[in-house]
């Protein structure tokens, strides 16, 4: 290996055999020389400006922080909305998001560290005391063995590190004695259980009380993890081993890191998403930087810094030049089969990706880094906040967001390594939408739909953990901060582990030589983080040079993303025909598809049926071409009837306290007003009686000119909808009579008429869970008079409170003069790449523009599944018409680009009131037929529409 590669340049080269701290301090420390780079591409933002954002930030951490306190803690996490705790097996259930949670005061364990950082040392000396107190880790719960590697036991290191950093400079904490430490050992040993399997990975789960012991634990029976599940345990494993002596926890997690590594794929050097514990088999061969494998990557390069392993150091750089080769599109990052990596595996991305960049930035490859923040940013200025997967043309794939911090880090670490104070605006950005959107008087609330604004009763422990820490590091200067942040490596949830252990315990610290390491470019290796000499070459305008291409990206008329120049195309040969462009009227396009092997078919009905011949292409590369072009046409059809379905509508409560700051997710009705095409209806609310609605009301002055509340049951919301209509009542909202029943957990349905005309329902009706309704009633009971508005999305609150007097944070987004009353209310790609490409058939029906798909609210709708027939793949309208329960959808194949909004269409079903179970989400109708060779990618494709990000 060079020079270069045995530790990382600064503007100087490292010895290759120079002591592993020095080589550990290095690469974190060169970040600091690189901020004295100026560039000229943003006004310089002042002291005083930086401080006051700087001051903000630890505003709202002291809202979020102590509304958990006061209304959440011990529980794991806060519940914003209805301003209690989330405790596991009290609240329904969220699938496998709940594996975080283990009764262990989670939100406490995982904000210590960010007490110090952002200068709170009394709290954080009493933090500690309290978690000392309080938090069992005996406790019989099956917990997610990552998350609590990565919060908790992650937490307690975190804490530990700056304990003993306190109790040195002589002021705080000089009563501990490593009480933190202890406990994170004690967690250390209740974690290793889970790596009792042949290959040495863990299993995804484990019973804090009884391991994986059966019957007991209850769990132990999984035969699959993801890669990032598995990869991500060195930093913390390594640091309880050098805190501690004991070796153990090291050599386990040095072990799986060592498995994944001899299981990548040697012809690509990707790994897969999941993995066969057991076996190693890859279960789903996609491959990218996002969901399943983001922290495997991070952790091979940070396991370098912090151990001095250059072992670590070749690894990652043999991925890296592999992500480079085939995932990384700039500035896109798609992911790619592992078999087949010049085959993208899907058309949209998911928000973990966005840590990426921040990663490029430590790796000292900076082009791409600035190119993919760029265009993050640019989705967030469109939709507010990152939505958790958005496609390659920017459209909104998931629309939830969860208060994610991975754009956050990376604008951090940008802003690092270039001193650009374009980065600082972004973060002011960020600020800003987080109080206008997210802030609500308990704390603050994801997302539950970036489109129309809604909230979900859910603030995730890495809020505390990592956003505000990074976001006040961005604003902060070295003196704001107590102790030197560069002597710190962070862990994947920004933790803050020591570089000083590279030299404490070493008894691992020593080349892997089990692995052998393929030929490389030596100039893979020449950075290792960002160096001031190559950063800006004689140009102050490098960074701004590469984001002014990016600034329209998003916001095109009609996006075409950037398409894959590949390697057999470098000649000057046309790119191939990709599904969103093809024409079936354009005979260039037929052409082409005639070179696939892909042959076009007009039935009698007037649909247009594909079907490729493998066979019958030009080349192997013509037919590689068709069988992406095939797989492009089946998920566009499945991602344009995604596109169709009605979002969600919106109730905001906008009188004092709330001013806007709390929107309820609700259903929308076939009948009445329909705030999409009209303007919104605001009112204050009243009860209806009877609370039914059934009969005429017997209390019209209480409704007259006001939005009534009924609950659901009894009669059809048609009848419903007359009776407040009658009485003089603006709006209706219906309340499900389900208790506990929550938007959450339970899909959106469309309220419908009573099958006779309903013209002549004029006021919007809109259907809410019992949860968020409870929050309205609640609400009535604290304060009387309660106001709201009803509309597709949410509204500004600026525009909402304009001329009204109220306090100047909750329009300007400056909360530093909250004192604001709250509420106390309770509330996977393929196997086939590997084998010879043999005779397929696959056809798909396009459908004709003017049928439709049943509308479904789901926030993650049903993919494509997959059908073992006789090698073909079809979407008929004729076929799925065979089930009279659901109707079909169209599919356009003009290539023209349509406004999202324009899309949404409605479809009339009936549904009875008094029919809970009666959903008007439907599942896709299944592909009739599917080539034998695509089941797995197929199968894969679903697999990514259900997993929890």
């Amino acid at each position: 290996m060079s020079e270069a590669g045995g530790g990382p340049g600064c503007g100087f080269p490292v010895p290759q055999r120079a002591p592993w701290s020095l080589v550990a301090a290095t690469a974190a420390l060169c970040l600091v020389s690189a901020t004295s780079v100026w560039t000229a591409g943003a006004a310089p933002m002042s002291r005083e400006e930086k401080q006051k954002l700087g001051n903000q930030v630890l505003e709202m951490f002291d809202h979020a922080y102590g509304n958990y306190m006061e209304h959440a803690y011990p529980a794991d996490e806060l519940m914003p909305l209805t301003c209690r705790g989330r405790v596991r097996g009290q609240e329904p259930s969220r699938g496998d998001v709940d594996d975080a949670l283990g009764k262990f005061s989670l939100t406490l364990i995982d904000s210590l560290d960010t007490l110090v950082v952002l200068n709170k040392t009394k709290e954080f000396e009493d933090a500690v005391r309290k978690v000392l107190r309080d938090v069992n880790l005996d406790n019989d719960v099956v917990v997610s063995v990552f998350e609590t590697n990565i919060r908790v036991l992650g937490g307690l290191l975190g804490g530990h590190s700056l304990a003993i950093m306190l109790k040195e400079k002589g002021e705080y904490m000089q009563w501990y004695n490593d009480e933190l430490l202890q406990m994170a050992k004690q967690l250390g040993y209740k974690l290793l259980p889970a790596f009792n399997t042949t290959s040495g990975l863990p299993y995804p789960r484990i019973n804090l009380k009884f391991g994986i012991r059966k019957p007991e634990a209850r769990t132990g029976t999984e035969t699959d993890t993801c890669t990032a599940c598995a990869g991500t345990l060195i930093l913390e494993f390594a640091a309880l081993s050098r805190f501690t002596g004991a070796t153990i926890f090291e050599e386990y997690a040095r072990k799986a890191l060592d498995f994944l590594w001899e299981k990548r794929q040697r012809s690509s050097n990707l790994v897969g998403v999941t993995i066969n514990i057991h076996t190693g088999d890859w279960v789903r061969k996609d491959s990218g930087v996002g969901a399943g494998i983001d922290s495997y990557y991070e952790y091979l390069l940070k396991a370098y810094v912090l151990l001095g392993d250059d072992s670590f150091l070749e690894r990652f750089n043999t991925h890296y030049d592999a992500i480079m080769r085939y995932i990384s599109q700039p500035p896109l990052l798609l992911d790619v089969h592992i078999h087949k990596p010049m085959l993208n595996a899907r058309t949209w991305m998911d928000a973990l990706l966005a840590f990426f960049p921040g990663l490029q930035v430590l790796k000292g490859d900076i082009r791409p880094a600035i190119e993919t923040h760029e265009m993050l940013y640019q989705v967030i200025k469109k939709h507010n906040f990152l939505p958790e997967a958005f496609t390659t043309d920017f459209r909104v794939h998931w629309a939830q967001h969860p208060l994610r911090p991975e754009f956050a880090e990376s604008t951090y670490f940008l802003y690092k390594a270039t001193g650009d104070p374009y980065y600082l605006e972004v973060g002011k950005t960020l600020i800003e939408n987080l109080n206008k959107y997210a802030r609500v008087p308990c704390g603050f609330a994801a997302m539950k739909d970036v489109r129309t604004g809604s909230h979900e009763d859910r603030m995730d422990s890495f809020f505390l953990a990592e956003m505000f820490k990074y976001l006040y590091l961005l604003f902060a200067d070295k003196e704001d901060i107590i102790f030197d942040i560069e002597d710190y490596i962070f862990t994947t949830e920004a933790h803050l582990l020591p570089l000083w252990l590279s030299t404490t315990n070493q008894s691992m610290s020593k080349k892997n030589t089990t692995s052998e390491y393929t030929e490389l470019d030596d100039s893979n290796f020449d950075w290792t983080c960002p160096n001031t000499q190559i950063l800006f070459p004689n140009d102050p305008l490098y960074a701004q040079s590469i984001r002014e291409p990016l600034k329209n990206v998003v916001d095109k008329s009609c996006p075409r993303g950037i398409i894959r120049v590949e390697e057999s195309f470098r000649s000057g040969a046309k790119p191939p025909l990709r599904a969103r462009d093809f024409m079936a009227t354009n005979p260039e396009h037929l052409e082409i598809l005639k070179k696939m092997g892909v042959s076009l078919i007009h039935l009698k009905d007037g649909r247009v049926q594909l079907v490729q011949h493998a066979i019958q292409a030009a080349s192997s590369i013509d037919a590689e071409d068709g069988l992406r072009f095939m797989q492009e046409m089946i998920e566009l059809s499945s991602q344009q009837q995604k596109e169709q379905q009605l979002p969600p509508r919106a109730v905001q409560i906008v009188s004092h306290p709330f001013f806007g700051r709390v929107v309820l997710t609700a259903g929308p009705a076939q009948f009445g007003l329909d705030l999409s095409k009209h303007k919104e209806t605001r009112g204050f609310v009243a009860s209806s009686k009877p609370y039914n609605g059934c009969s005429e009301l017997t209390n019209p002055e209480a409704v007259m000119g006001k939005i009534a509340l009924i609950q659901r049951g009894q009669c059809m919301f048609a009848e419903k909808a007359r009776n407040i209509q009658n009485a003089g009542a603006i709006g209706g909202i219906v309340i499900d009579d389900n208790e506990g029943s929550s938007s959450d957990t339970a899909p959106l349905f469309q309220m419908a008429g009573d099958g006779k005309d309903t013209d002549d329902i004029k006021i919007p009706m809109l259907f809410l869970f019992s949860k968020e309704g409870s929050i309205i009633l609640d609400a009535i009971r604290e304060y009387e008079e309660v106001e709201v508005l009803l509309s597709d999305k949410a509204k500004d609150r600026a525009a909402i409170l304009k001329g009204k007097m109220i306090p100047s944070y909750i329009i300007n987004s400056n909360p530093e003069m909250e004192n604001e009353e709250q509420p106390s209310s309770e509330n996977d790609s393929q196997n086939q790449s590997a084998e010879q490409m043999t005779s397929i058939s696959q056809e798909i029906d396009l459908i004709d523009q003017e049928s439709l798909e049943e509308t479904s609210l789901n926030s993650h709708p049903e993919s494509l599944s997959p059908a073992d027939t006789d090698n073909a793949a079809s979407v008929s309208p004729s076929e799925q018409n065979s089930n009279p329960a659901e109707n079909h959808e169209t599919t356009s194949l003009d290539g023209e680009c349509t406004d999202l909004d324009n899309q949404l269409q409605e479809q009339s079903e009936t549904e009875e009131d008094s029919s809970p179970n009666v959903s008007w989400g439907k599942k896709v109708q299944p592909i009739d037929s599917i080539l034998a060779d695509w089941n797995e990618d197929i199968e894969a494709f679903e697999m990514m529409e259900k997993d929890e990000l």
